[in-house]
């Protein structure tokens, strides 16, 4: 495991933004750098950027290349099931993909009653809602109780930075957001998909208790999977050894604390109304060296730090040489 004191060399030495002026048709996201390429191909940088309450708060060492790697091992290790986007990593923080036109639903794999959000299936129920996404929920479900089996809880892709909605297989097809076959197809490789995160994960200690997959269509309309996959950002994690005794005493599943930081604002402002103070870099070294243990648990391999701090644009610059328009 790396220590807080190992990576306090690299705190300023983050990747905040990733412009290549050298590179076409920039797209900023809140986490990611996009570049299209002329010939069907995408470049996709992930930054350090941690970003919440609508906003980028600061950035975290290594943060995007634990997210790029962890993403890598996934991908690689569920290709059989369904083929994705990548072609190649030039990077540790870079992925070079074949460029997809992204369904317009997000697909959501559930297999405990969990979540915070609006769109989270545990919100709805305590409101006492036990009809979600087109499934039927009994009476006397507790917070992050396992269901009988998992299940997917699609929402409508938000654009545009809008919000996502809630959905059910009979309206997206209603809706032709995705034809019958489609959402038949999608369903069967999220579930084999989940089943092999599942699977794995398990094999580390950890429960994959959801996550998130993007799904979207090459030129021939074939599916493909995209984004990311399994990472720290994308799926919620327990710790299996002590999850059952956790559940029984009704307390909250042990998991990566990935919200040290967002805690740590949130206890000492409004940061939707209010200015976010400066983050320390004690808070700062921990979201890293957080990041990092979550990537070595879920991939089994560990990190190795950079013998020397190279500013991560300039190496990504070189990297990506070959890439830039004449």
């Amino acid at each position: 495991m790396v220590d807080t004191a190992l990576l306090a060399p690299h705190l300023t030495n983050v990747l905040r933004d990733a412009f290549i002026a050298e590179l076409p048709n920039h797209y900023r996201g809140k986490v990611r750098e996009n570049y299209d390429l002329p010939d069907g191909r995408r470049i996709l940088i992930t930054t350090d950027r941690l970003s919440a309450f609508d906003r980028a708060l600061t950035a975290i060492p290594f943060k995007g290349q634990v997210l790029t790697q962890t993403a890598r091992f996934w991908f690689e290790a569920t290709k059989d099931i369904c083929a994705n986007h990548v072609l190649e990593y030039p990077d540790p923080n870079v992925v070079v993909a074949k460029r997809l036109t992204i369904m317009p639903v997000e697909v959501v794999v559930r297999d405990y009653m969990a979540g915070t959000t609006g769109t989270s299936i545990w919100s709805m129920y305590k409101q006492g809602r036990r009809e979600m996404y087109g499934h039927i929920f009994p009476d006397g479900l507790r917070q992050n109780q396992k269901l009988g089996t998992p299940i997917i809880t699609p929402t409508t892709k938000a654009f545009d930075a809008g919000h996502d909605e809630e959905l059910t297989a009979t309206e997206i097809v209603e809706r032709n957001l995705l034809t019958r076959a489609q959402w038949d197809e999608v369903s069967d490789k999220a579930l084999a998909l989940f089943a092999r995160g599942q699977k794995m994960a398990a094999d580390r200690g950890l429960i994959l208790v959801d996550t998130k997959y993007e799904f979207g269509f090459d030129e021939d309309g074939n599916i493909l999977l995209a984004d990311e996959i399994h990472t720290p950002d994308s799926s919620r994690y327990w710790f299996a050894a002590s999850y059952q005794e956790r559940f029984e005493a009704g307390e909250k599943p042990e998991s990566f604390d990935k919200d040290f930081v967002r805690n740590w604002v949130v206890a000492r402002c409004d940061p939707y109304t209010q200015d976010v103070p400066e983050i320390p870099g004690d808070v700062v070294l921990e979201a890293a060296r957080v990041y990092i243990e979550a990537g070595e648990t879920i991939t089994g391999r560990p990190f190795e730090l950079p013998a020397t701090a190279v500013p991560i644009l300039d190496r990504i610059r070189a990297n990506l040489a070959p890439y830039f328009t004449k």
